[in-house]
């Protein structure tokens, strides 16, 4: 009796493991490719999209994480294979610096511009 017991926990322990990992892995795998933009729809992402090429991607992406590859790697597969416009949410480097700066450079101008027109005579 006691066998039988200690084996249900086990197997219940096991069954709920198994569950919450492929809970991780969708949500993951989700993750992963709204952050992929697809090459065939215009703005959309892989994961929004019906195309073959989403849903081809969406297979690959499955597969990198049933081998145990991580998000950052599976980023640097699809940077390497269609380059770095691929990604929704580019990485700050040298060449994408002006994307990330130019938007705050245009706040502060306009915030100056504003405050000179109102406040300044």
């Amino acid at each position: 009796m006691k066998k039988k017991f200690i084996f249900l926990i086990i197997f219940f322990i096991a069954i709920f493991n198994y569950s919450f990992a492929i809970e991780n892995n969708t949500k993951l795998e989700n993750k992963i490719s709204k952050n992929l933009r697809c090459l065939v729809c215009q703005g959309q992402s892989i994961y929004d999209s019906n195309s073959d090429f989403a849903l081809s991607v969406k297979l690959i992406i499955k597969n990198k994480l049933k081998e145990g590859k991580s998000e950052k790697e599976i980023y640097e597969f699809f940077k390497s294979k269609y380059g770095e416009w691929i990604l929704f949410d580019p990485e700050i480097n040298k060449k994408t610096i002006f994307l990330w700066i130019f938007p705050i450079i245009l706040f502060v101008f306009g915030g100056y511009l504003i405050f000179r027109k109102f406040f300044i005579k």
